[in-house]
């Protein structure tokens, strides 16, 4: 006899989330699965102030007990269709909890697929390793190329970043294994892709002298922040520019007040004089590159507060991720 019941051919760890398009030119979430260890959450969409008016998807990426046990693997699977906007947050770190031995690896893959005119923003909350933890995880995002028309391929804004653990209990960078690899690629008509950008970050005590709080030098947070397409321009453009401003060994100290104190001074250099000393203050170093029409931001600070604080500041100030998808989009960055 049969089965009747539906048999659920969902795999433990993988998760689908289907932004699609329905008449009449409606965004709606057509799926939203998951398998533990991950769990998402979709609050009501909202709509971003101005004519355009656009609605705004939100999706939380939640796991059970706030973090990866060693041995878990999360795969989650990403589409939007064209001129859709999807947010994705967390409601807390990523914390990896302790493995037995290196050869035991949590993992999380993310695959991404961005059609035309869509927007992806991803600006979630740091992952956490605990002491003697190991953690491997890869964003792959496919941006896809109209076939004719004018329209443009989709937008990024994502952001990678990890902290040095539990400050708390003494830990500091102190995880067996902690990588991660962002890709970008340009997805042509004919179905060949071409790489954009692929950035690397691997710290493993294993293959270095020392441990790896020796190589971060006081460094509790490190991060990326890689940004495409039409709509994230200025805001790319923004950081290249702010980076051309830092200051440099030998040159002219703008804010010491010595030299320019008669001098008139417009309201956008005041605001990112004030910046400037909150970035020393908080010891954020930073830089910025463009690649292959990327802009890559790569940063780090001694306290996870002070990133989060440089972070938010810069997005706040340039305005276009408030502006383009409304004031939840920076909610882990608060």
């Amino acid at each position: 006899m049969s089965n009747p019941f539906l048999v659920d051919t969902a795999k433990p760890g993988h998760g689908l989330i289907h932004l699609a398009l329905l008449p009449p030119s409606t965004p709606r979430l057509r799926t939203t699965s998951y398998q533990y260890p991950l769990k998402l959450i979709s609050p009501a969409p909202s709509r971003t102030e101005g004519e355009a008016r656009h609605l705004i998807h939100t999706v939380y990426l939640l796991t059970y007990g706030g973090g990866l046990v060693a041995g878990d693997t999360i795969e989650l699977t990403v589409i939007l269709e064209p001129t859709t906007r999807l947010i994705l947050l967390t409601q807390g770190s990523t914390k990896l909890f302790k493995s037995p031995s290196p050869e035991v690896v949590s993992k999380q893959c993310t695959t991404t697929t961005v059609a035309p005119g869509s927007v992806l923003c991803y600006l979630p909350d740091p992952v956490q390793p605990f002491e003697h933890s190991c953690f491997e995880q890869s964003q792959v995002y496919h941006l896809t190329v109209p076939s004719a028309g004018s329209e443009k391929p989709g937008n990024l804004c994502v952001l990678d970043w990890v902290c040095n653990g539990r400050q708390a209990n003494g830990e500091n960078w102190s995880f067996h294994r902690c990588a991660s690899r962002n890709e970008v690629y340009l997805c042509m008509p004919d179905g060949k892709r071409r790489l954009l950008l692929r950035d690397n970050i691997l710290l493993d005590r294993s293959d270095i002298e020392g441990s790896v709080a020796s190589r971060m030098h006081n460094l509790a947070v490190f991060g990326t922040l890689i940004l495409n397409g039409s709509l994230f321009h200025s805001l790319g453009q923004f950081f290249m520019m702010e980076f051309k401003a830092l200051s440099r060994i030998g040159g002219r100290k703008w804010d010491s007040g010595s030299e320019s104190g008669d001098e008139e001074v417009d309201a956008a250099t005041i605001r990112r004089l004030q910046r400037q000393r909150q970035e020393s203050a908080d010891g954020v170093l930073w830089s910025a590159a463009s690649v292959r029409g990327c802009v890559v931001v790569k940063f780090g600070a001694p306290t996870v507060e002070g990133g989060k604080r440089w972070l938010h500041s810069m997005l706040t100030h340039e305005g276009t991720v408030a502006r383009e998808l409304g004031e939840r989009a920076l909610l882990c960055l608060r």
